[in-house]
């Protein structure tokens, strides 16, 4: 249940390579990258069951929505299988739920008829308990595959709370991602208690280790 993580800017070929072998070598579900990777990453991951996962509009979600929709088509053209949007934080705030839920489901029907899956990335510090529900059923609405708590990289990651109302307010009909700060197995553990059933996380391979897997 773990997407195998690497976004730092700064990141390498030899870092993504790298990430790449943990993923095939740990069975994660896949491998959460920036858009210029995938072509390395799809090469390497082929022959294994390990997805490819991207960003699009991250990490601000403040680009036009036929922006976030050629990042899309591109990568998924370019070997990518799961995308990671981020919500229009601004429209959300805004109250200005048709444009929150046009942007997600102008990515839902391109990722789904390349087969993929999308999750929408709601950046959970920025909002109010009301905004984040609001989130929830708009995702659903627009055909969104998950839910996704943080991009990382703005000033606070997943909480339990937030993962728990996200499930709540979801139920069965999408998945639950946590993503940004999970960095123990204790934080992983007490995500999937809350409703979590993919993690997104850098300190995966540590992660592991320290709940038993055997290499």
């Amino acid at each position: 249940m773990i997407d195998h993580t690497l976004l730092k800017p700064e990141a390498s070929r030899e870092q993504i390579e790298k990430l790449c072998r943990e993923a095939a070598r740990f069975d994660f579900a896949s491998v959460c990258v920036n858009a210029y990777w995938i072509p390395v990453c799809a090469a390497i991951l082929r022959p294994t069951p390990v997805k490819v996962c991207t960003v699009v509009g991250f990490p601000l979600g403040a680009t036009l929505t036929s922006a976030k929709r050629f990042e899309t088509v591109e990568a998924l053209r370019l070997g990518a299988d799961e995308i990671d949007m981020v919500m229009n934080v601004g429209a959300m705030k805004s109250g200005d739920h048709a444009r929150v839920e046009n942007d997600i489901r102008a990515l839902a029907e391109v990722t789904h008829d390349a087969g993929g899956l999308l999750k929408v990335i709601f950046e959970n510090v920025l909002l109010t308990r009301e905004e984040k529900i609001a989130a929830c059923e708009l995702s659903l609405a627009a055909g969104a595959d998950f839910v996704k708590t943080s991009t990382g990289f703005s000033s606070g990651g997943a909480t339990v709370e937030d993962v728990a109302l996200m499930r709540a307010t979801v139920g069965n009909l999408a998945g639950v991602k946590a993503a940004g700060g999970i960095r123990t197995a204790d934080q992983m553990m007490a995500m999937v208690t809350a409703g979590a059933d993919r993690i997104g996380a850098s300190a995966s391979v540590a992660i592991c280790r320290k709940l038993g897997a055997p290499y």
